[in-house]
């Protein structure tokens, strides 16, 4: 059995490539079954931590199952938010062929989900971006949306400014400035391409900052009770989401706004599927404000998992 490393895998997964996958897979039947949460206490703080059990299968070629835990105090401790383990196994006999790093085939693989989004979603002369947040999964992103469109300055806020000082000074994208900024209500109206990604319960991004043509990448709120986006955020945009089903599930930016009756599951005008399929359009004029709510799919996993494995055959 091989163990694919985060150097492995960040080697072999590029994101052209990668993207290109993921847009591949949501064009054809894998069978994802609902992911299971389950909360339980750490002892470091009032905030639950969470285990994820995400399985897919792609039926006569590979089963896949995401094993992870989220630690929301683990930032306090320089240890990644994300923990687990990702396994692929045989469909023909159900051996396991491979495991791999989870942190980092599941910031690769959300990353390029919000950089398929923005092909879709943002506007194609989109040249600059704002990162709110400053994990792990913040250099993915920035260098994701880099791939996609030609951003030439990129915007990072964060709490700590100095982890937002360190992150720009260790990103080095030809022909692409890394700034780091202390006010970030300073910078929401100057960023074409607003990403975020946070453990954040109260909103970051509100909807009377935005200007007409921005797009909003919402990656960090996978939990019903978080949101980084504000109520006016959501009415003002137009809504996509990687997949309906988890979205009406999992999103708080969401489901806070049904339950106030301010939003219905019909207003989510596509999915990727849909995107990818060519059975609704994205992005309909430059003026358009659009958000792509993202709480993370097996399908991507197993996706990422098959390329960095059939790679490694060949």
């Amino acid at each position: 059995m091989k163990f694919f490393n985060q150097k492995e895998i960040q080697k072999t997964l590029q994101y052209p490539e990668l993207i290109d996958k993921l847009e591949t897979s949501f064009r054809k039947k894998y069978e994802v079954p609902s992911r299971m949460h389950y909360n339980f206490q750490s002892g470091e703080g009032e905030q639950n931590s969470t285990l994820l059990l995400m399985p897919a299968w792609k039926n006569e070629k590979y089963v896949g199952l995401k094993i992870i835990t989220v630690s929301p105090y683990n930032n306090l401790k320089d240890l990644a938010t994300i923990q687990g383990v990702y396994i692929l196994m045989s469909a023909k006999d159900g051996k396991v062929i491979a495991q791999f790093d989870v942190k980092s085939l599941t910031n690769l693989r959300t990353a390029a989900s919000s950089a398929l989004a923005s092909k879709y979603l943002s506007r194609k002369d989109a040249s600059t971006l704002l990162m709110i947040g400053t994990g792990a999964l913040a250099p993915e992103l920035i260098k994701a949306h880099c791939s996609v469109r030609l951003i030439n300055s990129v915007l990072v806020w964060g709490r700590n400014f100095e982890k937002a000082n360190r992150l720009a000074q260790q990103l080095s994208i030809d022909g692409v400035e890394v700034t780091p900024v202390k006010k970030m209500d300073d910078y929401i109206s100057k960023a074409d391409i607003i990403s975020t990604a946070t453990s954040s319960s109260a909103p970051l991004v509100f909807g009377n900052n935005l200007i007409p043509g921005q797009h909003l990448d919402l990656v960090g709120a996978f939990k019903p009770t978080w949101r980084e986006a504000d109520d006016q955020a959501i009415i003002k945009s137009t809504v996509f989401a990687d997949t309906r089903e988890g979205a009406l599930k999992e999103s708080g930016e969401l489901l806070i706004l049904m339950e106030k009756g301010l939003f219905k599951p019909e207003d989510i005008k596509a999915d990727l599927f849909d995107l990818c399929k060519n059975q609704k359009y994205g992005r309909c004029s430059d003026n358009e404000i659009t958000s792509f709510v993202s709480v993370g799919y097996g399908l991507e996993d197993l996706a990422a998992a098959e390329l960095v494995w059939e790679k490694q055959l060949n």
